[in-house]
């Protein structure tokens, strides 16, 4: 059991008792001490948040967790309408609707509502009630400041009203994505608040932050919008440009839109793991604001890391931020990790092998930087999307004319051989595997660069781990609306107002779209640039890093990780068919570090879901449901599993792989049930078993097949 948990009521009740006994009004004199007795620590709000604002949910008409839709209101597929202009209660309800359904799948056949959602207990018991899951309690939000006192981050707590002063804990929520600050509201927010738990939340300085700068229109941390001058340092995000360059570049590149992840020119990925420890200690501060009692000078510290048991928890590169919160954690903030395919930058260098199958992965392959192979795949999936093995991908969009002109611009660059389409692809699929993906994810490569989440997501992290500003048009690539034929054009309604709620902070995002400026036509959608989706622009985007542009590789560097979890008990939980985040370059990568680095202290466990991809909220798409089971499932396992690990001492699952069942049968695919779904099991067979073994300086994860 843990110390933490063991004593944490007892460290309370007697920091309760002492803070009340300093702060009574009691007359009746006291005996003289004997020893000087010092005054009563005073809670100080740390020095980097900014002006904390807070609101309190009564838990029907508006709560914490739903915004008083509901869990049926949420699986509705329109959200709630804004005003014009809209309020912020107004985008908050929106934001919450969004980023709900952003994560998991909604589809009742899915599980939504009967396997997990807001109305299924822990036990895992689902009500009818749509008022099961609404949660009552109080909301604040802040800044974290950065030296200039510039917003740096943005830091939410959620205190359910069933949060016990007894026994407290913290769950962080940190934003997948480029996600705002709810952005992890149904990966660890929900688990959390069923719990009792205060929920530390932060964008980790990506978020929806946009600078419309056509009119200089940006966003407040609540989402409302402002002009840039008049919000200072209010905004959530206004472009590092001055007013005569703003007035060229308007003139020159009009409808333009300048993105906080992609161009704040701060690489927050590398401070991604201190916001989230920062949400972590603004926690802290608010429980003992609203629980602890009056001491001279203010509120008494009750709420601190020895007695608050605190998870540090979310999906991909939450999940990543949350392993590297745990690295830096030197305070003993964090008890646990549990996350979900996590995006993570792992440093090695030939000391950690992969073996699957018969298959030994080489160095080139374990732990890929992000950029390396989101760049790689850009490049190749629209040619590999019509691979003889790709044959029946779901939701192939991918034009047939502009893929063989890519598949041709490739082998006339010498990156793939062939002399036909079908060469060329088949080809193309082969890079992709021989680089690292595994077989599994041949079927969602084609998806993937057709619903922009490869090309977007290369774009913005160009950007950011080059410092760029939005006058780069690095690469020739910029964001903007554009009109029906794919030229940058003003927009009927300016996306601004709806952009914090609807927006995912990476571009094509709520009318915001990724424009190629130097296709042979100017300016134009990358998808319908040069006949061959902008091949010029996409090879340029992977000469960044093959050609090693020194900003681009120096902020990579900067965000690269060791593996070190400072003997904290984790569980990662991994999709074996991802193929945003494939499992060679990130879990399993990490799985050797850390084993490597920790040895026999490690208490790190790994699960690898069979038939699991990286987006459930893509598993209500036809193709998807028949394929791919939900994750989410097993990050709430994971979850329980470590809930009693801290709490009971119960011993954490070893490492294994788990065999899932799709449901199979046409779109719309039947029912999922639990037979879908077995349970990771406390006692793997051994062909489930995954293994590390250590020869020499190299530690080798071995996955059964």
């Amino acid at each position: 059991m843990s110390m933490k948990f063991l004593f944490r009521a007892a460290l309370v009740s007697a920091a309760l008792g002492t803070l009340a006994a300093c702060g009574s009004d009691d007359d009746a004199p006291a005996p003289p001490p004997t020893t000087p007795v010092p005054p009563p620590a005073v809670n100080t709000k740390p020095a980097y948040v900014g002006t904390v604002t807070s609101a309190t949910y009564n838990g029907t008409s508006d709560d914490l967790l739903t915004a008083g839709l509901g869990w049926k209101g949420l699986q509705a597929a329109a959200g709630p309408a804004l005003s014009n202009p809209p309020t912020a209660a107004e985008i908050r309800r929106l934001v919450i609707h969004t980023n709900y359904r952003a994560l998991v799948d909604m589809t009742t056949n899915g599980g939504y509502g009967v396997l997990y959602g807001p109305n299924v207990s822990l036990q895992g018991v689902a009500s009818a009630d749509d008022n099961a899951g609404k949660f009552a309690g109080t909301e604040y939000l802040a800044y974290s400041l950065d030296a200039g006192g510039k917003a740096a981050a943005t830091l939410m707590v959620q205190v359910p009203s069933t949060f016990s002063t007894a026994a407290p804990c913290i769950v962080t929520a940190t934003s997948s994505g480029s996600r705002g600050v709810y952005g992890a509201v149904s990966a660890a927010g929900e688990w959390g608040l069923k719990r009792g738990c205060a929920i530390a939340y932060t964008d980790k300085g990506t978020g929806s932050g946009a600078h419309e700068l056509m009119t200089n229109t940006v966003q407040l941390i609540n989402g409302v919008t402002a002009n840039a001058a008049t919000a200072g340092n209010d905004s959530l995000f206004t472009a590092n440009i001055g007013a005569a360059d703003l007035v060229t570049f308007n003139a020159n590149f009009p409808n333009r839109y300048a993105y906080k992840h992609a161009h704040s020119q701060a690489n927050s990925e590398k401070d991604w793991g201190k916001f989230t420890l920062q949400a972590v200690e603004f926690a802290l501060y608010v429980l003992n604001e609203q629980f602890a009692p009056a001491v001279p000078g203010g509120k008494g510290v009750v709420f601190q890391p020895a007695n608050t048991v605190v998870i540090a928890s979310s999906v991909s590169n939450g999940g990543g931020a949350s392993l590297i919160a745990a690295e830096q954690d030197t305070g003993g903030l964090i008890d646990g990790v549990v996350v979900g395919e996590p995006q993570i930058n792992v440093r090695v260098s030939g000391n950690v092998a992969i073996a699957r199958g018969g298959v030994t992965y080489s160095d080139s392959v374990v732990g890929r930087p992000l950029y390396d192979y989101t760049s790689l795949a850009n490049l190749l999936q629209p040619c590999a999307a019509f691979a003889t093995s790709a044959a029946g991908s779901p939701f192939n969009l991918v034009d047939p004319t502009g893929a063989a002109a890519r598949c041709a611009a490739l082998a006339n660059a010498g990156i793939i051989a062939g002399a036909d389409f079908q060469t060329q692809a088949d080809n193309a699929m082969q890079a992709l595997l021989d680089a690292g993906w595994q077989p599994e994810a041949t079927l969602l490569h084609a998806s993937h660069w057709a619903l922009n989440a490869t090309t977007g997501v290369t774009v913005t992290y160009a950007n950011a781990y080059s410092r760029a500003r939005v006058t780069d048009n690095l690469c020739g690539f910029s964001f903007a609306t554009t009109s029906l034929a794919g030229i940058p054009a003003a927009p009927a309604v300016s996306p601004m107002a709806s952009l914090f709620s609807l927006g995912n902070g990476v571009p094509p995002t709520n009318g915001i779209n990724v424009v190629y400026n130097d296709s042979a036509v100017g300016p134009i959608l990358h998808n319908l640039a040069d006949g061959n989706f902008a091949f010029n622009g996409a090879q340029c985007l992977r000469q960044q890093w093959t050609g090693a542009n020194p900003a681009l590789v120096a902020g990579v560097e900067e965000i690269k990780v060791a593996g070190n979890l400072r003997g904290k008990p984790a569980i990662i939980v991994h999709g074996r068919a991802d193929a945003l985040v494939p499992v060679n370059f990130a879990s399993r990568a990490y799985v050797g570090a850390n084993r490597s680095v920790e040895g026999g202290a490690s208490q790190l466990t790994y699960i690898e879901v069979e038939n699991a991809q990286h987006f459930d909220a893509f598993l209500g798409l036809a193709g998807y449901d028949t394929r791919f089971i939900p994750m989410h499932v097993y990050n709430n396992q994971a979850l329980n599993m470590m809930w009693a690990k801290l709490t009971a001492g119960t011993a954490l699952p070893p490492s294994q792989v788990v065999r899932t069942t799709p449901r199979g049968g046409t779109s719309p695919a039947p029912a999922i049930t639990a037979t879908n779904l077995p349970p990771i099991v406390t006692a793997p067979a051994a062909g489930n078993l995954i293994l590390t073994s250590t020869v020499g300086n190299v530690t080798t994860v071995q996955v059964p097949n």
